[in-house]
């Protein structure tokens, strides 16, 4: 079994007198087969708990997209941040579960030795890339099964297939997703890596709508600008958005993912947003605020069923790793927050 329980203790400070996350989160203990996770996920979703944060601590698909590392350290961020937050009426914390997150020590360990410049050794990234999937949707797949809403948390984009794919088994029908990224990361197949996420779960029959927010149309190659065409899935350009009703437009992508009529997910590549230290910081991009914004809307539809929080990468801060971890801390928990407020408002 590929995942790692989490402790919650070794992430916040303790204050006489408060009540952190930290302390009141329900957590999965560490567990050694399939079999044992299944029951012990059931079990949490018997007690009250509805939606499974899981992490993964990996920056293979980024650096097999020719980008950089970094991305390891994003669920470790967003750790210090959650748990830091205060338990109390105003977060319903009782709904939340922290699974842990996927082992990839190995394969990390493997990627960071191989240089993403040599061909041979981007093909053997590539390759850690397929492994690293599997895994992903070993974990997350059960969880859609038994009912939960997940929120996975780190890594690079590549994360979206396996994703994707789990989703698309337990739910037995192709799914939509709304991406809020620079890029489209519709790619050529050549190779699994962050870029390509999406193009190979459409080739796969899993993903069937697919709508970009954002989307720099200056950072996409032709032939994914062209591929995304032929797929007739959409984009808004991040140019649009400069000029354009931001609440009006909130509104008229959820209109859109509401008519799809099929399982949601709700991707989130963090370089969308202006100064988050991530795998391609982004000066130019949208604010905080309208990715928090983006993500409430959209957890509120009745049919979503994950967020997908890729890409944030604390050490290529340009103030350092401390500086990074502090904004990712902040941004990855505001985030977390956004989907349980959206969640919370969903109709019955």
């Amino acid at each position: 079994m590929f995942l790692t329980a989490i402790d919650p203790s070794a992430w916040f400070t303790p204050r006489p007198g408060e009540i952190r996350l930290g302390q009141t989160l329900a957590c999965l203990p560490q567990l050694h087969d399939i079999v044992d996770y299944h029951h012990a996920i059931e079990q949490s979703w018997q007690q009250g708990q509805r939606i499974a944060i899981v992490g993964v601590p990996e920056s293979i698909g980024p650096r097999a997209n020719l980008g950089r590392g970094g991305a390891e350290h994003a669920f470790g961020a967003a750790l210090k941040g959650l748990l830091s937050l205060q338990s109390n009426p105003m977060i319903a914390d009782h709904e939340l579960l922290l699974v842990g997150q996927v082992d990839v020590t190995d394969l990390q360990q493997q990627g960071d030795a191989l240089r993403n410049t040599d061909i041979g050794e981007l093909a053997h990234l590539r390759e850690l890339v397929e492994r690293l999937d599997q895994r992903v949707q070993q974990v997350v797949q059960p969880l859609f099964e038994c009912g939960f809403d997940v929120i996975l948390i780190g890594g690079g984009h590549n994360n979206a297939y396996p994703l994707i794919r789990a989703l698309k088994q337990a739910s037995g029908t192709a799914v939509g997703a709304v991406n809020l990224d620079p890029h489209a990361d519709f790619r050529a197949r050549e190779g699994r890596h962050s870029g390509n996420g999406f193009s190979y779960a459409y080739m796969e029959d899993a993903l069937k709508h697919y709508h970009v927010v954002g989307l720099h149309e200056g950072k996409n190659n032709a032939d994914s600008l062209k591929q995304l065409s032929d797929a007739e899935f959409t984009y808004r350009s991040v140019h649009e958005l400069y000029v354009s009703d931001w609440r009006a437009e909130l509104q008229a992508t959820a209109a859109q993912a509401e008519a799809w009529h099929v399982p949601l997910g709700i991707e989130v590549d963090v370089d969308a947003l202006q100064g988050v230290p991530a795998s391609a910081i982004n000066f130019n991009g949208l604010s905080i605020a309208q990715g928090y914004s983006f993500v409430e809307c959209l957890a509120s539809l009745p049919r979503t069923r994950y967020v997908h929080l890729a890409e944030a990468a604390p050490s290529l801060h340009p103030a350092g790793r401390e500086a990074g971890d502090m904004a990712c801390a902040q941004l990855l928990g505001e985030l977390v927050l956004a989907y349980l407020h959206g969640f919370q408002r969903r109709s019955p």
